[in-house]
């Protein structure tokens, strides 16, 4: 078995939307370059010259890109040159998230259900030229699951026959969080398809997005996650769909003895019994990072609930090219933890045969 990158991207391009059929290409993002008035400066203080437009809000397209990867690697314009670096950096499957849906973009449904197809397709055609190496989360038309569930079904079971091995997820989708019952049906959809939840540093709300315009992307993005976590285990939610496996990606590890500790007060206080491997007893999955305290990490998550990623192709804090070798050099942690790490424990998680 070889190790697997539990979180790597890709970066959207005009080929992404060229499985829009032909009544859905009015819904295809628009590319725009900038040419005058203040730049909009990359994660690595250069200058992005073109932005998405979707429903009338722009996104810049290369804001968070690592120029450590080359754009045909990055943007898949070469499924050739993303294995051979994967090969030089010791990873066997990356496991693909998106880009421009980490942040929310799109509140019609029609035009949502039509580009997560898009991108879904596009996806699937990546996983076919990657022969297996790349797999992929898929994304939900989730402003379709209250009225027309059935769609948002038949677009997972397709992503599922083209290499899909999870559900993308933010901390906050649709303006509401994760813990409420509009999303039960799609846990059931998640058991019933053994597609696990993967719950991405990411954020869904528009509210709770621009509230926090002028803060930093550690309260948008990743205490969303965090948040995530804690109201899914408070609210008892794997316990009510126990089949459902639980992934909380790129937001490091570290928050989750604190996390657990404020759980296992709330639990004894209400009379509550909590577990004594919350996450093991939970079905709930965390991809680490190289800078975590893991030893600390570790005693607290045990060491069959923790993976880890590389972040490929972004440029941010979470973002660690070289994990992987990183990690088997990690004198902390003993070796056969450390193959849980990179390959048993992700494996289990999303499902690989």
């Amino acid at each position: 078995m070889g190790a697997i990158d539990a979180d790597a991207h890709v970066i959207e391009t005009v080929q992404t939307w060229s499985y829009l059929e032909n009544d859905e290409r009015r819904y295809t993002p628009q590319l725009m370059t900038q040419t005058f008035g203040e730049k909009l400066l990359s994660n690595e203080g250069i200058a992005v010259p073109e932005f998405w437009v979707i429903e009338n809000r722009a996104f810049g397209k290369d804001r968070n890109v690592g120029t450590d990867t080359s754009k045909e690697s990055r943007e898949m314009l070469s499924v050739q040159a993303r294995l051979a670096h994967m090969d030089e950096l010791g990873i066997e499957t990356q496991v693909l998230y998106p880009t421009l849906f980490l942040r929310p973009v799109l509140q019609d449904a029609e035009r949502e259900r039509a580009l997560c197809k898009s991108y879904n397709r596009w996806m699937g055609e990546l996983w076919r030229q990657g022969h297996g190496r790349l797999r992929w989360v898929a994304k939900p038309p989730l402003r379709l699951l209250e009225k027309t569930p059935a769609a948002v079904r038949q677009e997972l079971e397709w992503s599922k026959k083209n290499g899909a091995c999870g559900i993308f997820m933010r901390g906050l989708e649709c303006e509401r969080a994760l813990g409420g019952p509009y999303f039960y049906p799609l846990w059931e959809m998640a058991a019933e398809l053994d597609l696990p939840v993967c719950i991405h540093s990411a954020n869904g709300s528009f509210i709770h997005h621009d509230f926090f315009a002028e803060d930093t992307s550690f309260t948008k993005f990743k205490l969303a996650v965090v948040g995530a976590f804690h109201t899914l285990l408070e609210k008892e939610i794997p316990k009510k769909f126990p089949k459902v496996r639980w992934g909380f990606v790129e937001v490091s590890a570290q928050w989750v003895p604190y996390v657990l500790n404020d759980l296992a007060d709330r639990f004894r206080r209400q009379g509550r019994p909590f577990p004594a491997d919350p996450l093991a007893a939970n079905n709930l999955w965390v991809a680490c990072e190289n800078t975590d305290d893991l030893p600390y990490v570790l005693s607290h998550a045990g060491e069959d609930c923790l993976m880890i990623g590389t972040d490929y192709g972004h440029h941010d804090p979470s973002t660690e090219l070289n994990a992987i070798h990183l990690l088997r050099n990690d004198k902390r942690i003993a070796p056969g933890v450390v193959s849980k790490i990179l390959e048993t424990n992700p494996k289990k998680f999303y499902g690989f045969n």
